[in-house]
């Protein structure tokens, strides 16, 4: 897999910023190659100048590379650790006042009866105890891709150039560098995960750790998802193709009704695949869709997911408008197909029960209300 593969949709343009150059490097090297005087031409003192130069002038890069790299790192590791003081802190305060409030249940009790202000701030309090392990997994992360990138880079430097003037440069800066050899990071999750498995979630570790999970940052899709979409999407393409052929030699009169009950259902359609292709579009550009939109970085749906449902609602509505063209034939009321069409896409979207993408169903719901509201 492509070194610039592992940068995750989690990751800000502010972050992808911070990376190593790696493309930019492997550019340099390529470069230096393709324009290196050839050795049949030239005498061997002059291309080993050559790549003297170059070396100087790509070690320099490195170290760039290096010192950015590092300086990132120590300004996000002291943000991170200022704000995991803070939200202990918090963690305290909360827990002082939900200590104060059984203390003096009798005098209080109808007040954090109407407010409830503890067990909502306590919710808040794991929040945020989320939100913050998310961003030390995108550091370790960040460290461990860095290390990655600097060592397959200067293999990749030795390789061309037959040397060992990269490894060498590795084990002298990039082993030492800060970002690699400080461990303050892996301690600092240890600490939280301690942290919110013992004061939040009462020493449940497993409930935690649920609670804290984080996605492989790859978000690779599974092999099945994939056949799922081309199967419907083969199956869209033959029942549209049968809708047009239908339609062009199917004598109706009522063809202006017809339009008028199906065009809302294939708008949802055309909807859900452009959503899909914009998705993918966003996240091929380095786009972070998943902060823009407010998903939860943890559970969203990628754009073959959705690319999926409107291949299936597509097959739905295509079967819908056939049924409703050979009504007569299959002897059911033309009418009434039009009408299922839309309740079993309503019941979809409502089904309250914790099946077909739950959880990002009730979120678009969510969202929805709020546009309305």
């Amino acid at each position: 897999m492509k070194f610039t593969e592992h940068l995750s949709a989690h990751i800000t343009p502010e972050w992808r910023k911070q990376y190593i150059s790696y493309e930019e490097m492997k550019s340099m090297l390529y470069a230096a190659v393709e324009q290196a005087p050839s050795a049949e031409l030239v005498e061997p003192d002059v291309l080993t100048r050559y790549f003297a130069t170059f070396d100087e002038q790509f070690f320099s890069y490195c170290d760039k590379e290096l010192t950015k790299i590092n300086t990132f790192y120590s300004e996000k590791l002291a943000e991170a650790q200022r704000k995991y003081a803070s939200l202990k802190s918090e963690l305290s305060d909360t827990q002082d006042w939900q200590f104060r409030g059984k203390t003096h249940h009798s005098i209080r009790n109808n007040f954090l009866r109407t407010k409830n202000v503890p067990a909502r701030k306590m919710q808040e309090v794991k929040l945020a105890f989320s939100e913050f392990y998310l961003s030390l997994i995108l550091l370790q992360n960040y460290q461990n891709l860095n290390f990655t990138g600097f060592r397959k880079i200067l293999k990749k430097h030795d390789k061309l150039l037959t040397v060992d003037l990269g490894a060498k440069w590795r084990v002298e800066h990039v082993e030492s560098s800060h970002f690699y050899t400080n461990k303050d990071i892996d301690k600092l999750i240890r600490e939280t995960e301690a942290t919110f498995t013992q004061e939040l979630e009462g020493g449940d570790r497993q409930r935690a750790m649920k609670r804290l999970r984080v996605p492989p940052l790859g978000e690779q899709q599974s092999p099945w998802t994939t056949f799922k979409v081309g199967l419907f999407s083969g199956a869209l393409i033959v029942l549209l193709i049968s809708v047009i052929l239908s339609g062009m030699y199917h004598d109706r009169t009522d063809w202006l009704t017809v339009t008028r009950l199906y065009r809302g259902p294939l708008l949802i359609v055309e909807f859900l695949f452009l959503w899909g292709v914009n998705i993918y579009g966003w996240r091929s550009s380095g786009v972070n869709h998943v902060l823009i939109f407010e998903m939860d970085p943890r559970n969203h749906l990628s754009e073959q997911h959705i690319i999926e449902m409107a291949a299936i609602f597509g097959v739905l509505w295509s079967v819908s408008v056939l049924s409703f063209l050979y009504s007569d034939r299959l002897g059911v009321p033309a009418y009434a197909n039009p009408l299922v069409l839309l309740i079993v896409m309503l019941l979809f979207v409502v089904n309250p029960t914790k099946t077909f993408r739950h959880e990002a169903r009730f979120w678009t719901l969510r969202v929805l209300v709020g546009i309305a509201s």
